[in-house]
């Protein structure tokens, strides 16, 4: 399958850097670069596009007031050097958010995740069958504080997970329980379609956010802190999840 793209930026660099991005990916064809919003919406509205890579400061049209237009007629990966735009590009489902400066690899992770979607619309039986086969858990046990103790936690009662020095709290529905876990085996273990990290301190249960503000997340009346080294894929779940602050 071959992706035909077109891309929008009004910085003539960062077209260029897409262009030799894009040339080192074979199921990729860049149809048109241009630095005129305007032009990439007669574009998206007449013709067949698969994916856009837009920027979202521009002086002529934002990207988002593009978005609102165009009624998002293709996959979109966006491309900008304000993170503080991420959760209202993902308001709009967005495929993915890149902030400048990107990698090679970052950006070959965004495309494949938008071919792997296509892939899957293309072939919802696939997909399906491949969902069913997977097992769900719903325990988990942990470490208790003595020799051979252990907690059966059920994961949907798991609200969040702190980490301090030496061991790590469960904050559950009903009760909080201390282990000698550690929290990269928990990051590891749990579930990832259910649990994200969003701190070097907190693993949280997205079931349980009742909402995001800022870099902020609200579980259960508490506020807990969205660290930076963890903002870009925990946005990225909350856009494949259709979350919304």
């Amino acid at each position: 399958m071959i992706l035909k793209a077109i891309a929008v930026d009004d910085e003539p660099h960062a077209l260029e850097l897409l262009e030799v991005y894009v040339d080192k990916v074979p199921f990729l064809e860049l149809h048109k670069t241009t630095t005129s919003p305007w032009e990439a919406l007669k574009i998206i509205q007449e013709e067949d596009i698969d994916l856009l890579f837009l920027d979202i400061q521009m002086d002529e049209l934002t990207g988002l007031q593009l978005l609102d237009i165009s009624n998002k007629k293709c996959p979109v990966i966006i491309t900008s050097a304000y993170q503080e735009y991420a959760l209202d590009g993902y308001q709009y489902q967005v495929s993915d958010y890149l902030l400048k400066p990107y990698s090679f690899d970052r950006f070959l992770k965004a495309v494949n995740k938008v071919r792997s979607e296509a892939l899957d619309k293309n072939n919802p039986v696939t997909k399906i069958s491949t969902a069913t086969n997977q097992p769900k858990a719903s325990h988990i046990f942990v470490k208790g504080d003595a020799k051979n103790k252990f907690h059966q936690i059920k994961l949907a009662d798991i609200l969040y997970i702190e980490g301090l020095k030496n061991y790590v709290q469960f904050f559950c529905h009903k009760e909080r329980i201390i282990t000698l876990q550690n929290m990269k085996y928990l990051e590891e273990n749990l579930p990832t379609n259910q649990f994200i990290r969003i701190h070097r301190s907190y693993i949280v249960n997205l079931d349980g956010i009742e909402k995001v503000e800022g870099h902020t997340i609200y579980i259960n009346g508490q506020l807990l802190p969205i660290g930076q080294s963890y903002r870009e894929g925990f946005y990225s779940v909350l856009q494949e999840r259709g979350l919304k602050n």
